[in-house]
């Protein structure tokens, strides 16, 4: 004697058309899709949700930059339009039914003020063979607040100060604006690697150069090797104990206090001891290198005295004058109108003029009447 076998629904009791493949019995550590998938259709639907939707979404923005808190932390998203904010977020916090497959969704989002949006999102998917559609509201408020890195802008928070000064004379208007742009430009370096806790607290210019706050150590500490790497001379740094965090940890504030040599390119000097006429000065890393006004040869300091060796100011390239160029006598001279009594004077002849210009710019000084580049 045989026995039909027969499957029947645990929640109705009615029979259910089971394909003979699918006839072995789920084990108990199924879960709940195993028992679902033992319900007939007419139970299963009952119970299905396609969509697993939260009652609403509160997304926490920054009032100033306009950051968005996920998780533990802030992220910029470079928007005012928090619509597609909510859109992903309502994405991330919707789940669909792991029977579902070919599922499709599009949402529809109503603002409804200033601080709410309401997402309307409709789904449609197979489910045992079977076409679902669902369509569930999520409401998504958009509160408020002031992110970690604002907050510390706003208190003027700051972590190291670089003191930009030169040694015997005040630091160029070109070195100045420059120790600005490297400040900004590596904060901006390391805020597209995601970084926010970079930024730029003030920059004040002193009687005697510039002091630049920011917000690291890190920061600083890269001023102030990337100044002494394109302008020369060296830097140093010193602790300041401020306070205590909430572990009881000492936090202290770095200075970094970069020296600038005494000379600067553009600058002519008129050496010490050395009779081969005065350099205009082109560089000032490791140790100082120009170019004769008499000759056009290049000069450069011995090591021993580096970027510093002694000498006295005449001007800078900027001074210069534009003046007639009256006649090359020979390689070595040429003569030019004095610029401040229009005489004919015989000045040397360096290599870096142009024999058949009209007019020469030149340089008089204490040291002279000189031909200088006209670069």
């Amino acid at each position: 004697m045989t026995t039909d076998a027969r499957e029947f629904c645990p929640n109705c009791g009615d029979p259910m058309e089971v394909d003979p493949a699918e006839r072995t019995p789920l084990p108990d550590t199924a879960g709940k899709r195993g028992k679902e998938q033992k319900l007939c259709d007419s139970c299963y639907f009952d119970r299905f949700d396609l969509v697993d939707a939260p009652d609403r979404i509160e997304v926490l923005v920054c009032a100033r930059c306009g950051a968005v808190h996920r998780g533990n932390r802030w992220v910029d998203i470079d928007a005012r339009d928090y619509t597609d904010v909510a859109i992903e977020e309502v994405s991330d916090a919707l789940g669909v039914h792991l029977d579902a497959y070919d599922v499709s969704w599009q949402v529809d989002p109503e603002q409804v003020d200033q601080n709410t949006i309401r997402m309307h999102c409709h789904f449609s998917g197979i489910v045992r063979e079977t076409f679902v559609e669902e369509t569930v509201v999520v409401p998504v408020k958009i509160s408020r607040q002031t992110c970690t890195r604002c907050g510390r802008i706003a208190g003027d928070y700051y972590a190291s100060t670089v003191q930009v000064r030169a040694r015997e004379r005040d630091p160029t208007t070109e070195e100045v604006e420059r120790a600005e742009e490297i400040a900004h430009d590596i904060v901006e370096e390391m805020e597209e690697t995601g970084d926010r806790n970079a930024f730029v607290t003030e920059v004040s210019e002193t009687d005697d150069g510039v002091n630049i706050k920011v917000s690291t150590t890190n920061i600083g500490k890269k001023i102030a090797a990337k100044m002494v790497e394109e302008f020369g001379g060296d830097y140093s740094d010193s602790e300041t104990l401020v306070t205590e965090d909430e572990d009881g940890e000492e936090v202290y504030r770095v200075t970094y206090a970069v020296h600038l040599p005494p000379y600067s390119p553009g600058e002519i000097i008129d050496l010490q001891d050395d009779d081969g006429g005065p350099v205009l000065v082109r560089s000032v890393r490791g140790n100082l290198k120009g170019t004769r006004l008499t000759t056009g040869e290049d000069y450069e300091a011995g090591y021993e005295v580096g970027d510093a060796p002694e000498a006295r100011r005449l001007g800078r390239l900027d001074d210069a004058e534009e003046t007639t160029l009256v006649a090359v006598e020979d390689e070595r001279a040429v003569q030019v109108l004095d610029p401040e009594t229009y005489r004919t004077k015989t000045v040397a002849r360096p290599d870096y003029m142009d024999p058949d210009a009209e007019a020469v710019p030149v340089l008089k000084s204490r040291a002279g009447l000189h031909v200088v580049p006209d670069e």
